[in-house]
């Protein structure tokens, strides 16, 4: 290899290229990790996009799951960020930096050498001209010594010529003795250096270029070896990320998901009951009493399904405007007289025109529900039914008043630790003054227990809403009960709800009350018998009741319950003067009487 310096040269170029081209490798690598991560965490941020506190989706175990999945995934993509981490650290940047030494370490070596080489050259050089001059000086003296010769063997040169030539002669032999002498020493000079060129500073070089080779070939072996223990260092964590995938697959649970979905849209309304049996028949088939007689003056007063309505309803109307009297007739024998000992007449109602005028009642259209449905909407607009939620069903309601229960006892907690920690730091502040003043806390100690009595207000109504709703889905169970007990032996009355109740004073009322007011039909809204009262109610709350058909009522009041709330958030209740309407049921403490219904 002494001889082949240009060739290592090329070696180690190509060397330093191979160290850099494995560092740009290295480089790509990094940017397919770090888009790779980036384009994970995209992905994740897509299907996983940040709800609000207020957000309150089902959790089904199914989205859970994935939602799992997608935290996993993240995680993921941050260990494959630490992977470019660690190449770009221990791999790409060692590899950078080594090959700059690299660079400056062959240059010197290759310089050395290029020095070396230079060096030789200008002592071979020296050695050259000191043998070329010898070498002309020997052909002068040998030129010399001829024309000396020639001239010393000619008889006719005179004895001044040959001495001329003599001391040229000598001249020209002693110049060449010292450019022999010279050329020795040069000869001799260049040797050494030859020798020690090739064998010493040639070989140190090449020696030093073999071990810079070497170092960069350990070097890019560590590299392999980083390289892949970047991968290897995460996988226990990439591991986990994947137990924790198979994890959350395994949570899902069809059957709690069944149930989240029946907890979500359960109502707690009850079924709707069993509509009777309408027999128009009996139109065709009854018989006349030989005792009754028809006249033309009593088909004015035949009764209309419409006013049997109305007087079970009461003295409240829609819209404020009594309707035209309408009074489609029945049938001609709809409606009897009987005589009284005195000769007077008043009218009487067989069993058949009472039961067609009931079933026309059950089949007729209700109109309160309807207005009662625009009352509940306007109400949710105007805030009280949204703050009792008495504008959702009663279960979803019951559920929304837990949680907000919940959420008032929690902060009330937090203002019952803080007013602690205030004592106890105003106490300190009393037995060390020196600490702080104790009359600065009690603003502080005052906005706190405010705070609470405020919270205690606010968990006390809708404890008592809380109670109204378990109170009511009780009732509607007993009431579901016993009317599939005595479905088939009472249809019921209808209410001003459209409902029915047991209330028989509802119906149709006795020949001597539509005797004394004849003229009953005209105003429904007229009746002088009003509903008989189930039970009592205390205003929690005022109540303006501005709109039509409400009570108004102040704190404190007490009132008549005459119809209970048939889950729509109102009550009918009833002034001691008389006066009914509705009242928002979260508005009243109620109390209903036993065996109401019969009183």
């Amino acid at each position: 290899l002494k001889d082949q310096f240009d060739n290592l040269d090329k070696h180690t170029q190509w060397g330093i290229d191979f160290l850099e081209k494995y560092a740009k490798f290295v480089k790509e690598r990094i940017e397919i990790e770090q888009n790779y991560a980036k384009q994970l965490r995209n992905l994740v941020k897509k299907y996983c996009p940040k709800r609000s506190p207020k957000d309150e989706e089902p959790r089904f175990t199914s989205c859970i799951a994935f939602f799992n999945i997608l935290n996993e995934l993240n995680d993921y993509a941050g260990q494959r960020e630490v992977v470019a981490e660690e190449m770009g650290h221990r791999v790409y940047g060692e590899l950078m930096r080594y090959s700059h030494d690299l660079k400056t370490e062959r240059k010197m070596h290759l310089q050395e050498g290029r020095k070396a080489q230079q060096y030789l050259d200008m002592c071979w050089k020296q050695m050259d001209n000191s043998k070329k001059k010898f070498e002309r000086e020997c052909r002068e003296a040998e030129k010399a010594q001829q024309s000396y010769e020639r001239l010393d063997n000619d008889t006719n040169a005179t004895k001044a010529d040959v001495e001329k030539a003599k001391q040229q002669l000598n001249l020209r032999t002693h110049m060449a003795d010292e450019n022999k002498n010279e050329y020795a020493a040069q000869l001799q000079n260049f040797n050494g250096e030859q020798h020690k060129h090739y064998y010493i500073v040639i070989p140190q070089i090449y020696k030093q270029l073999q071990e810079m080779d070497e170092r960069r070939t350990i070097k890019l072996s560590e590299c392999y070896k980083g390289f892949a223990d970047s991968e290897r260092k995460v996988i226990p964590i990439i591991s986990k990320c994947l137990e924790g995938m198979i994890l959350a697959a395994k949570s899902v649970d069809e059957h709690r998901d069944s149930q989240l979905v029946i907890d979500c849209f359960k109502s707690g309304f009850e079924p709707p009951g069993d509509f009777p049996f309408e027999d128009y028949s009996q139109n065709i088939y009854r018989t006349i009493s030989d005792g009754t007689i028809s006249t033309p003056k009593q088909e004015g007063m035949r009764i209309d399904s419409k006013t049997t309505v109305g007087k079970a309803k009461g003295k409240l109307w829609l819209f404020g405007k009594k309707p035209k009297p309408q009074s489609p007739p029945l049938t001609p024998t709809s409606l009897y007289t009987s005589s009284t000992p005195n000769g007077s007449q008043y009218p009487i109602f067989s069993i058949e025109p009472v039961h067609y005028c009931m079933s026309d009642i059950k089949t007729g259209k209700p109109r309160i529900p309807s207005f009662r449905s625009l009352k509940r909407g306007y109400f949710c607009l105007q805030g009280p039914a949204l703050e009792d939620f008495s504008h959702l069903p009663p279960e979803q309601r019951r559920k929304k008043l837990q949680q907000r229960i919940d959420e008032l006892n929690r902060e009330l907690q937090k203002e019952t630790d803080q007013k602690d920690a205030l004592i106890k730091m105003k106490d300190v502040y009393e037995k060390n003054p020196q600490m702080g003043d104790p009359g600065s806390l009690q603003p502080k100690l005052t906005e706190t227990m405010s705070n609470m009595d405020r919270l205690r207000m606010e968990i006390h109504k809708n404890e008592a809403w809380l109670s109204e709703v378990e109170g009511k889905v009780a009732a509607r169970s007993d009431r579901r009960h016993s009317s599939d007990i005595n479905h088939l032996v009472t249809q019921g009355r209808e209410s001003p709800e459209g409902s029915y109740t047991d209330d028989a004073n509802q119906e149709v009322r006795g020949p001597s009350q539509q005797h004394a007011h004849p003229n009953e039909f005209d105003d429904e809204f007229e009746d002088d018998d009003p509903l008989p009262a189930i039970g009592h109610c205390k205003a929690i709350y005022p109540f303006d009741g501005h709109n039509e058909g409400t009570l108004a009522m102040k704190e404190g009041e007490i009132l008549y319950i005459i119809e209970e709330d048939k889950g729509d958030g109102w009550t009918r209740a009833r002034r001691h003067n008389g006066e009914e309407g509705y009242v928002p049921t979260s508005y009243i403490d109620v109390t209903l009487e036993k065996n109401s219904k019969g009183a």
